[in-house]
């Protein structure tokens, strides 16, 4: 084998070794989910179970969020006192976001929301939580709030879209009974 050729052969095999190497060293090692995922994981491990959430003193909104993206968003249930208190805190969600699927609750996100006022009263921009930026809704809206910033957080259900995306495609409001 001439010597050009000899050195494309050991580069490419050297690429193939280091390619296998870093395929491998992945192989048995869980990746640790973003920092808030873990702080919602860890405030809301209780809430899988809807009555566990309903005696903390969260309600169903009545109805489950589907929209024009594809998947929905689910079944809201709310603590009242947290949405009008203009803070947010990692460790109380002031939504929790179930979906219905064979008669079961199950727990798949929560959404921390503010009302704008309240937050821009004391606060020069707009919420971020452990780095991560709230989305921003006008009024008049849907969900009939004053305007208001949104961060949803897939704590308990894999988003394809991205852990911090309102809608999920892997949600469905097709078993919602109310």
């Amino acid at each position: 084998m001439n010597r050009k050729r000899w050195n494309v052969v050991a580069m490419a095999a050297v690429a193939f070794a280091g390619s296998i190497a870093v395929v491998s060293g992945g192989i048995g090692q869980a990746s640790s989910p973003p920092a808030l995922v873990q702080q919602v994981q860890d405030a809301t491990r209780n809430f899988k179970d809807v009555n566990n959430a309903m005696d903390a003193g969260y309600a169903s909104l009545g109805s489950c969020v589907s929209g024009p993206q594809e998947g929905a968003m689910g079944v809201h249930f709310a603590k009242s006192e947290l949405i009008g208190d203009g803070a947010i805190d990692a460790a109380n969600p002031e939504l929790l976001v179930y979906e219905q699927k064979g008669g079961r609750m199950r727990l798949l996100a929560v959404e921390y929301l503010v009302i704008a006022a309240d937050w821009d009263a004391g606060h020069s921009a707009p919420p971020v939580l452990v780095g991560q930026h709230f989305q921003f809704v006008s009024s008049p809206n849907r969900y009939q709030l004053p305007a208001f910033y949104e961060l949803h957080v897939w704590a308990w259900k894999n988003n394809s879209n991205g852990t911090f995306v309102d809608w999920n495609p892997a949600v469905s409001c097709d078993d919602y009974t109310g």
